[in-house]
């Protein structure tokens, strides 16, 4: 029975589904899912599995084959009808197959991308998929966070929620725990409910869960959520164009082939089935289905590369990307703070050791000292522990079966942590009774906690030099408590600045002390009146993997942009350790930017490296001003209003370790690990994917234009059939399908990441891929007419044998596509240039289609059907040579025009 949660008081929502605030147990999970499903909603109807093996038999070629083939039977050609049948279902299984492993390979993409929440059970906070909410889970939700199911707020710190997608009204709510609503108000005046698919912009909140699934309100309207994204890429709709282009073409020829036939005096019944064979063979009807295999196989490598992709036309977007813009922490750097440099008392200390692991030393005048005995330094440790939201925890790796120090919490509290344990401070908890926090926002700058020791009361705060500085009326200096003097401050300036230009992330530490709590507690202002205690410099270093992907990616023709809110020195620094900017190259600031209109920003943009002090709103004035350029951006984001940054520009990139619900959702990729170097990692799949594309369309048109030449030439020149009916559909099966589909698994040349960027505007056949289409294809045919030929009237010993003419035009058509495979591997090399045994899948591949051809010529019954003839080795001799001519002669073309003209790769790609 449906229940109004929103005019209930939370103590009546809690016991009606019998839960707590810390949660319900597993087993009430476990029982409560049996009951109430999985929290998701209906999915339309589901195309069964015998529908789509049927559907592999609607295309009209199929359907017109299938009648021929019954004419034929009823003829009396039952041993032609029985094969081509058979040919038929075989090549159905397969286009099913392929169907179906496409359609598995998107559902694993949609499950790695399902909304994940954070939920308290047995009073644990544990992450799990949204799906697995149940009522009387109590979900906690933050800035950023999609709101997983309808729920009550029980707790709530400022909860702002966007419910346009529910309500219609763009306007944040701003939720409350307490208020009493009426029974029968709108959706949109329940401010004491969050509700699936909304979106939290700011605060946090705990929820108890009320309603999962199809019973939450979206579900009630779940057609809203319905909204498809199956749509196909942009090179899927140009290939199915290519696709309908092809078939009146082939259709117009295989016509032409079938009069040129008639003419010349075979019957009517034999060309008009040789030549709907011929059209079923030559239409490339696969060509959409093997590029959405090419791509699924293609993004799930980039899943083991951490890139993870939600929307498939971004595959081909990346090959396209000329610029990078990254952000810094945790993306260029590893995001691990450590604590470097310590200035307190007028004095320098070094802190040695890197990362979590709390061994080190602090060294003055390089000299290690203890810091316990000297007070200042003493007092800005303890502070630095104790205003601390981090906890430090050493995790068993199994894998790499050692112990390794992590922190949960912010980074820099982490660091704070790890310098204090160097120190030798810990169990700071029992020297300092914490009694309030004042957390840290982005317009204080500051944090504070209010701590009682004995009988002494102080407001410890860490936050930006600057102001805590400007709020400083004291220093502590040789353990007393100075007024600060001008010279004084200016010396604490001088101490930031040197550190900054050392690309150190600086914290300084204070603290005020209260007669008594009640005091602190009635202070309008607390953190005014401040004593000064020092300076901490913390480095986040660079990731090590990233210095080779920015390298990569200034040879393949990619700008790097380092985008950051730290401070310009800061930024400079490791734009410079990382070579993103030269000794002479500067940071323009968000108030720089601020200055320039429209047209010098995009002037601005075409040689500034580096970004820093900007805003969320900063980041899309410079993606639009380098799309103005004509550039094809990728842009990163991991916070709610990055999300319009991300949207606008060509890629958009989240952060999957600290990205938001909302940056996810506005991106076409996730990154698993939050790291540089797979942003490059990913361009380069995206750059092998569409090579493989290209491949696999250069293969199959080649051998589709040698099948229907081989056909057209010889009904001209008024030659018998070289190929009947059902060889021509054998050939179609045994090479155009697996293949063609290893091909798309095809590993990336070892160049690509040498090449400059692709053009979005560039077309499939750009870069000669249909001359090398038509010169294989035009050559294909010519050997195996000339091969049939031979056969037919020159060779002494097989003067009038059709049969065997046929059979050695079957042969060499066949094993003509199967050489011209590995060819097609390389994009400009020649068969020559890659690794014969690198592709396993193709190898396997060629060498099943190899057994199916040998199995038409050599098993009794399947000769007798497919009336072919044993061949012998002076035959197999003749095959093998004819066949290898279109792939070695163009290749030892190609290969000799090289050596004297090198490839543009091995000159090296001017980065712009």
């Amino acid at each position: 029975m449906e229940k109004n949660w929103h005019s209930l008081a939370v103590k009546d929502c809690l016991s009606l589904l019998e839960s707590a605030p810390s949660g319900l147990t597993e087993e009430q999970v476990r029982q409560r899912r049996a009951k109430h499903g999985l929290n998701q909603l209906a999915e339309g109807k589901q195309v069964s599995l015998l529908t789509v093996f049927f559907n592999q038999f609607r295309d009209f070629m199929i359907i017109v084959l299938i009648a021929a083939t019954l004419i034929s039977g009823l003829l009396g050609e039952y041993t032609d009808a029985i094969t081509i049948i058979a040919i038929i279902v075989l090549n159905g299984i397969l286009g099913f197959v392929q169907e179906v492993r496409a359609e598995r390979s998107l559902s694993a993409l949609r499950e790695l991308t399902a909304p994940m929440a954070h939920v308290r059970r047995d009073g644990q906070v544990v992450v799990v998929p949204a799906r697995d909410l149940v009522p009387g889970d109590v979900v906690l939700l933050e800035g950023g966070d999609r709101v997983p199911a309808d729920g009550r707020v029980i707790q709530v710190y400022g909860l702002d929620v966007e419910e346009s997608a529910l309500t219609g009204e763009s306007v944040p709510v701003s939720k409350q725990a307490s208020a009493y609503i009426d029974p029968v108000s709108a959706l949109g005046d329940r401010i004491n409910m969050v509700y699936m698919g909304t979106m939290v912009t700011r605060g946090k909140a705990e929820v108890l869960v009320t309603e999962t699934g199809m019973s939450t309100e979206m579900g009630k309207i779940a057609d809203l959520m319905q909204q498809s994204e199956e749509s196909l890429t942009p090179l899927q709709q140009r290939l199915d164009q290519l696709g309908k282009v092809l078939v009146w073409v082939a259709l117009g020829i295989t016509l032409l082939v079938v009069l040129a036939g008639v003419l010349h005096g075979h019957k009517l019944y034999e060309m008009f089935l040789a030549g709907v064979s011929l059209a079923v063979a030559a239409i490339p009807e696969g060509l959409p289905a093997i590029v959405t295999i090419a791509l699924a196989l293609g993004v799930q490598r980039m899943i083991k590369r951490n890139a993870i992709v939600r929307k498939l036309p971004s595959v081909e977007t990346l090959g396209c990307a000329t610029v990078i813009c990254s952000d810094k922490t945790g993306t260029l750097t590893q995001n691990r703070m450590t604590v470097q440099r310590v200035w307190a008392d007028g004095n320098w200390f070094r802190v040695s050791g890197s990362g979590y692991n709390p061994v080190g030393e602090f060294v003055f005048e390089d000299q290690p000292i203890a810091p316990a005995k000297r007070p200042v330094l003493k007092t800005l440790i303890e502070i630095s522990a104790v205003c601390n939201n981090a906890v430090m925890q050493l995790m068993e790796d199994r894998s790499e079966g050692v112990n390794e120090w992590t922190v949960q919490g912010d980074p820099t509290e982490g660091a704070l942590l790890v310098m204090a344990k160097k120190a030798g401070f810990e169990e700071l908890d029992s020297v300092y009774e914490r009694l309030d926090e004042i957390p840290f926002d982005s317009e204080r700058k500051l944090m504070s906690v209010l701590v009682k020791r004995g009988e002494e009361v102080f407001l410890f705060v860490k936050g930006a030099p600057d102001v805590l500085l400007e709020r400083s009326i004291q220093v502590f200096s040789s353990g007393k408590e100075v007024t600060l003097s001008a010279s004084l401050k200016r010396r604490v300036t001088d101490a930031n600045q040197q550190m900054a230009q050392s690309a150190l992330r600086n914290l300084a530490f204070g603290y005020r002390r209260f007669p008594s709590v009640e005091a602190a507690k009635l202070a309008t202002d607390p953190e005014q009146n401040l004593v000064f205690v020092g300076l901490t410099g913390m480095m986040d270093p660079p990731r090590e993997e990233v210095y080779e992907a920015i390298e990569k990616c200034h040879h393949a023709g990619i700008r790097t942009v380092m985008i950051t809110g730290d401070h310009p020195e800061t930024a400079v620094a490791i734009a410079r350790q990382l070579n993103i900017l030269d000794a002479t190259g500067t940071a323009l600031t968000g108030r720089e930017l601020d200055t320039l209109s429209e047209t010098e920003l995009t002037e601005c943009v075409k040689s500034t490296r580096v970004f820093a002090r900007v805003t969320p709103e900063h980041k899309l004035k410079i993606v639009r001003a380098l799309q103005v350029q004509g550039e094809v951006v990728a842009m990163t984001g991991d916070g709610v209003n990055d999300a319009p940054a991300i949207k606008q520009a060509d890629i958009g990139i989240a952060m999957g370790m600290t990205g938001t619900d909302v940056a996810k959702e506005a991106s076409a990729l996730v990154l698993g690990d939050d790291n540089f170097a797979t942003i490059v990692a990913a361009v380069e799949e995206g750059r092998g994917i569409y090579d493989n594309i290209r491949k696999f369309i250069r293969y199959l048109l080649a051998s589709n234009v040698g099948e229907i030449l081989t056909m057209f030439v010889a009904m001209l020149a008024g030659l018998p059939l070289p190929l009947l009916p059902i060889q021509i559909l054998w050939v179609n099966l045994v090479t155009d399908g697996l293949p063609a589909i290893a091909l798309g698994v095809d590993p990336a040349e070892s160049d690509i990441m040498n090449r400059p960027p692709r053009p979005v505007t560039e077309g499939i056949f750009a870069r000669g891929l249909s001359t090398k289409i038509m010169s294989r294809g035009v050559l294909i045919g010519f050997v195996t007419l000339a091969v049939f030929y031979w056969s037919l009237k020159l060779n002494p010993g097989s003067i009038g044998d059709l049969g065997k003419a046929q059979t050695m035009a079957y042969a060499t058509l066949t094993m003509a596509q199967l050489i011209l495979v590995f060819d097609c591997r390389s994009v400009d090399g020649g068969i020559f240039k890659r690794n014969f045994f690198e592709n396993k899948w193709l190898l396997l591949a060629v060498a099943s289609s190899v057994a199916l051809f040998l199995l038409t010529l050599y098993v009794p019954s399947l000769a007798a059907a497919f009336k072919t003839v044993q061949l012998g080795g002076r035959d197999w001799l003749i095959v093998l040579v004819a066949a290898a001519v279109p792939t070695f002669a163009l290749s030892l073309r190609r290969a000799g025009r090289n050596a004297i003209r090198p490839h543009p790769s091995a000159r090296g790609v001017t980065t712009r």
